[in-house]
């Protein structure tokens, strides 16, 4: 693997064919797909055929064999014309991870190859009462013989209406809070499984957000993942590994802002001169520039540690995540300024761009969690 200052020539490859994927099928629908908030499942059977969605999972299970590294140049240029695609794009990444972080060979076998053939898994985590509060979670697994009885709902779950499989987080001992935390693997044709209310939202429209509801669902003993109790070390290493890939989605967005503004900026005559000609003008693309450039050396530096399995993961994690989706904010909020009521306008992408933006900011974290985990390792 190359550094993450310089991509290796098969790298530069992927994220040139990757580019040109995007280019030529995604972006000519993507105003499409916010209007009606569907994404197309062609699309999503095109990223499976070039294996996008596994890349990074190991061969031997029908992945793709690659490095976090490299999803994450996948991811970026995805992430460049389309929040909705990347979601779409990075959905089993994050659905698969306690799976293959954390559960057995028996486990891996059974599903594995089928999510790497195109099956969608969710990560059903949050709650209506627990999101940053993960010890609140209320959704019960009680067992009963060889067997667990799930009761509960999950809220904000991506990918939840497709998805056929998840991994569900539940309290085996509701008395211990984030001590009684369970994960499961629940198939979404379990009896008891149902999906809810799916929410109408500001960004990310062609990404499903939905509820889960399970009443009396049975789940088999051997789909616990680990060990009773493991539940909230297997989600907060889950996170560790997936922020960074929230880190590059934040550069892809602010970069496709950062081009479009740069070339409206040339063709935008004002004043009888393109307005790229004006000082103030120019500072503000040089400032996004200086933006999306440090966003991707730590999304990758991010990435990179956690192919290394290194120490300084979670910290790094949780940086590259709240700095990249911050800058995710400033650079298009400043994209939109800079195209003035045009930006304002569906038509010119930006500002699907800054409502995609804004969610970076919320979920796998608030970047006010972020920042308490980053004062931690600070101090400690």
């Amino acid at each position: 693997m190359g550094s993450y200052f310089q991509l290796t020539e098969e790298q530069t490859m992927l994220r040139d064919t990757v580019r040109r994927l995007a280019r030529e099928r995604i972006l000519p629908v993507a105003v499409e797909i916010d209007r009606c908030g569907i994404f197309p499942q062609d699309l999503y059977d095109l990223f499976v055929q070039y294996g996008l969605p596994t890349l990074a999972f190991p061969e031997r299970y029908g992945g793709g064999g690659g490095s976090e590294l490299d999803f994450s140049i996948v991811i970026e240029e995805v992430a460049r014309i389309s929040g909705a695609a990347y979601m779409n794009c990075g959905l089993s990444h994050l659905g698969a991870q306690p799976i293959l972080l954390f559960g057995n060979e028996d486990q891996k076998q059974k599903y594995l190859p089928s999510i790497c053939k195109g099956r969608k898994i969710a990560f059903a985590l949050t709650e209506p009462d627990a999101g940053s509060d993960v010890g609140n979670i209320k959704t019960k697994a009680i067992k009963d013989g060889d067997r667990y009885i799930l009761n509960g709902t999950k809220r904000f779950i991506s990918g939840g209406k497709e998805a056929e499989l998840a991994c569900v987080f539940a309290s085996t001992n509701p008395g211990a809070k984030r001590e009684g935390l369970s994960c499961f693997i629940v198939a979404s044709d379990t009896p008891g499984y149902s999906v809810g209310t799916s929410e109408d939202k500001m960004g990310l429209r062609g990404s499903s957000t939905s509820e889960l509801v399970f009443e009396d669902c049975v789940v088999p003993a051997e789909n616990l993942i680990a060990e009773e109790g493991a539940g909230f070390g297997i989600a907060m290493a889950v996170l560790n590994v997936t922020r960074p890939t929230v880190a590059s989605a934040a550069v892809g967005i602010a970069a496709g802002a950062l081009e479009i503004a740069g070339n409206y900026a040339k063709e935008r005559v004002q004043f009888g001169a393109p307005i790229a000609s004006f000082q103030g003008v120019q500072f503000k693309l040089a400032e996004m520039a200086i933006k999306v450039e440090t966003g991707r050396l730590i999304a990758c530096y991010a990435a990179s540690l956690v192919d290394s399995k290194s120490r300084k993961l979670p910290s790094i994690s949780a940086i590259a995540k709240t700095y990249c989706s911050d800058i995710a904010m400033e650079v298009t909020t400043e994209a939109v300024q800079v195209l003035g009521g045009y930006g304002y306008c569906r038509e010119y992408h930006v500002e699907r761009m800054m409502r995609d933006a804004k969610v970076l900011q919320i979920y796998e974290g608030t970047n006010e969690i972020q920042k308490i985990l980053i004062a931690r390792s600070v101090l400690k």
